[in-house]
């Protein structure tokens, strides 16, 4: 019975081992490894083959019935029974680039090797990689032409526009006879594709002729039309920040009162009726103060606005008066109140 045991738990450990040591070699970075289980096909009575296996999974090497199979001499070194596994091994991070999840890091100095371009009038063939790239000069401002210097005695515009229509939509070309033309594109990025050809050998057909055949050079060009342009864009922006910017004030200003109406008899007459009246004197009292303000007092509205001053100066005193007896009361209250108190706390003394 022992005996059948083993051989089904080692039937079942032989299926797992090829996992689990595929799982292994991944882990360090070796690769898969193919193993043929029938390789592993060994006799459950040897020994020396059982107590190999289960050392190469990290198992303790004995069997069902607890007893050591083989001597220590066969075991592999640095195995510990009492934690059961193997020693003196550096585990693995599997965040260390290479290892596990994270992937190598990309190689910093090695150099974009270009490829070579086929156009219908013409060959591009890449500089050389290992060459250090060509210089160019600091970018201006809204920078939208480019300077090509190299270009063959040969080369015409029509070849020109072949060529670096490529790196987008061309506005204008202005060639000169001395092997240099500029171009002028219509969008900003379309220049960092222009620049990309910068140190391709340019040869038109498949002339070998020295007329048919340059260098080419590309760097940014200073152009005023570009810089007017760029300038009329910040001018834009600007305007739309302060305009934004107004915007966000106007927002968080407090609300405006409202508008007073100016001065005339009818609306001095309905001033002088809220005067007389309790929940409009606020009111009434602010127009009366601004048409005062505003200096629309004159020799024909002087006895108008005297008559409500004195109105409003009667409303105060009668408001006054009724704010002294208020307080009267209340002083009277108090006392009252004090009184009462210290007679209820004598007799619960």
């Amino acid at each position: 019975t022992s005996l059948s045991l083993e051989c089904v738990w080692f039937s079942q450990l032989s299926n797992k081992l090829p996992q689990c040591v595929s799982f292994l070699a991944a882990a360090d970075g070796l690769g898969s490894i193919a193993i043929d289980t029938t390789q592993l096909n060994m006799s459950v009575t040897d020994p020396t083959a059982w107590a190999t296996a289960m050392n190469n999974l990290g198992m303790v090497p004995v069997g069902l019935a607890g007893q050591q199979l083989v001597t220590d001499s066969i075991c592999v070194p640095g195995f510990d029974p009492s934690l059961s596994m193997m020693t003196g091994i550096t585990p693995i991070n599997p965040m260390i680039p290479g290892m596990g999840l994270v992937p190598p890091p990309p190689p910093t100095d090695v150099p974009v090797v270009k490829e070579i371009i086929h156009c219908k009038s013409c060959t591009l063939f890449p500089p050389n990689p290992n060459l250090p790239p060509p210089s160019t000069r600091e970018r201006p401002p809204g920078c939208k032409t480019v300077f090509v210097g190299g270009l063959p005695e040969n080369a015409t515009e029509e070849i020109i526009q072949e060529v670096f229509e490529q790196c987008g939509d061309i506005t204008a070309i202005r060639k000169s006879k001395k092997n240099f033309c500029h171009i002028r594109f219509a969008e900003e990025f379309m220049v960092d594709k222009a620049i990309y050809l910068s140190g391709y050998r340019m040869r038109l057909g498949s002339s070998t002729d020295k007329k048919d055949s340059g260098r080419l050079h590309v760097d940014f060009a200073q152009a005023r039309d570009d810089f007017y342009e760029w300038e009329c864009k910040q001018r834009m922006l600007a305007r739309e920040e302060r305009h934004r910017r107004k915007m966000e004030e106007d927002r968080l200003r407090p609300p405006s009162p409202p508008a007073i109406m100016h001065y005339s008899e009818h609306e001095a007459a309905l001033l002088a009726e809220k005067l007389k009246d309790d929940s409009k004197f606020s009111e009434a009292i602010t127009v009366l103060l601004t048409w005062i303000e505003r200096g629309e007092v004159n020799r024909r509205s002087a006895n108008q606005f005297y008559s409500m001053v004195q109105s409003a100066n009667s409303h105060v005193r009668r408001l006054m008066n009724e704010k002294a007896a208020h307080e009267q009361e209340m002083e009277q209250a108090k006392e009252s109140f004090k009184n009462a108190l210290t007679g209820i706390l004598t007799q619960c003394k």
